[in-house]
């Protein structure tokens, strides 16, 4: 029996990167290949590692329900020829911040190759509001929807 991963709210904040920090690919990362069911609402299938998940996401910017559930190889697959966009490709490295905090930085491939992103969850949404970002964050692009990955999986680069 598959379980359901509940996450109430997701609460993040999304960032362009100004320049990677010094000796990122030696942090953890994760090969992570995704693509979208549905664009409305946004319905995610995503291969990250060996793992394999459909994700429903709910409606808003920094703060938002997320429904997770793991699904098998064979699942993907079957949900992947029914994507509605390109698959987006990316690798996420998990870089450590001050407070306990952890960046994950995208640096994605393909026709997406040379775009970077960087985003930070937070346990509330005063968390995400008092966050300073490092010097290495670039434009905080939270509520710019040319930057969702749904987007980006869509139409490709802004």
């Amino acid at each position: 029996m598959q379980t359901l991963k509940t996450q109430s709210m997701e609460i993040e904040r999304k960032f362009l990167v100004k320049r990677p920090p010094g000796g990122y690919g030696l942090y953890p990362a994760l090969e992570i290949a995704q693509a979208y069911i549905s664009t409305d609402p946004v319905i995610r299938i995503r291969r990250s590692g060996g793992e394999f998940f459909i994700t429903v996401k709910g409606e808003g910017a920094v703060a938002r329900e997320e429904y997770e559930m793991a699904v098998t190889a064979e699942q993907f697959g079957k949900l992947l020829a029914k994507s509605e966009t390109k698959i987006l490709e990316k690798t996420r490295y998990l870089v450590p911040l001050q407070g306990g905090l952890t960046a994950e930085l995208d640096v994605y491939h393909g026709e997406l190759s040379g775009l970077l992103t960087v985003e930070v969850e937070f346990g509330s949404p005063e968390a995400a509001e008092g966050f300073t970002p490092p010097e290495w964050f670039g434009e905080d692009v939270s509520g710019d929807s040319r930057y969702r990955n749904v987007t980006l999986a869509s139409y490709g680069l802004p």
